[in-house]
């Protein structure tokens, strides 16, 4: 008998299927190099049509989780720390790199709902709660980021009784949330009137924004707006190909 087709519920359907995947990889059943059930034994095991799991399975493999090799299968990926191809560093060790002084003020942190692009954004739903903090980071005394972050609470429960003048954000999400993936965009944007008082520049200067996303074990574990004086800043990546 062929397996049912999926209802209307299909989204909710392929979630199930992608979480349970993941799960089997996280809790630890599936290590790295583990070969994954063909699409049809997944197909019967979740009692879905085939398209769901093949999306569940392509959310996973766009995560780092899986890797599909053709004519030979799906394979539960061998997770390196992003570091090992793109270095994301905490912009304290950045300015204490340059030989410079760094310290923070904390403008705000609070519960929020995630409204329907943070959530999109987190892969939750967009009543949920997330974190908030808004933070300025001065290097020798001058104004150089302002950070507007999100933070998942599954990932940091705590987050809202973290010290964020000792260590910065960033430096608690790597210590709790190792990164396994990163999302990075760079442009160019103009200040409004409340970055320019952040930053002591003219409303409309040129200012670099770095949108970034950081995933740990398949969770998003925070997304993070900076925003820097675009005659004050220079952002450098660093990649390599990996042993």
């Amino acid at each position: 008998m062929p397996p049912p087709a999926d209802t209307p519920t299909h989204t909710t359907i392929h979630a199930d299927v992608r979480s349970a995947i993941r799960s089997a990889i996280e809790d630890g059943g599936w290590k790295p190099g583990f070969r994954l059930p063909a699409e049809r034994d997944l197909v019967e095991k979740y009692h879905c049509a085939r398209m769901t799991v093949r999306r569940a399975l392509q959310d996973l493999e766009a995560e780092g989780l899986i890797v599909r090799r053709h004519g030979s299968g799906t394979y539960v990926a061998d997770l390196q720390p992003i570091s090992n191809v793109l270095t994301v560093k905490d912009i304290h060790e950045e300015i204490l790199e340059r030989g410079h002084k760094h310290h923070s003020k904390l403008l705000s942190r609070s519960r929020i709902k995630a409204g329907a692009s943070i959530g999109e954004a987190m892969r939750v739903d967009r009543a949920s709660s997330v974190f908030r903090c808004e933070v300025i980071h001065y290097e020798n005394g001058v104004p150089i980021q302002f950070e507007e972050r999100f933070v998942n609470p599954a990932v940091v429960p705590d987050f809202l009784t973290l010290d964020l003048a000792a260590h910065t954000a960033s430096s608690h999400l790597f210590e709790r949330a190792p990164l396994t993936a990163a999302e990075q965009v760079v442009e160019a944007v103009n200040a409004d009137d409340s970055l320019a008082g952040h930053l002591n520049v003219a409303p409309g200067a040129a200012l670099l924004r770095v949108s970034r996303r950081t995933i740990s074990q398949g969770q998003v574990a925070s997304i993070a707006r900076l925003y820097h004086p675009g005659h004050a800043y220079r952002l450098i990546g660093v990649f390599s190909t990996g042993s």
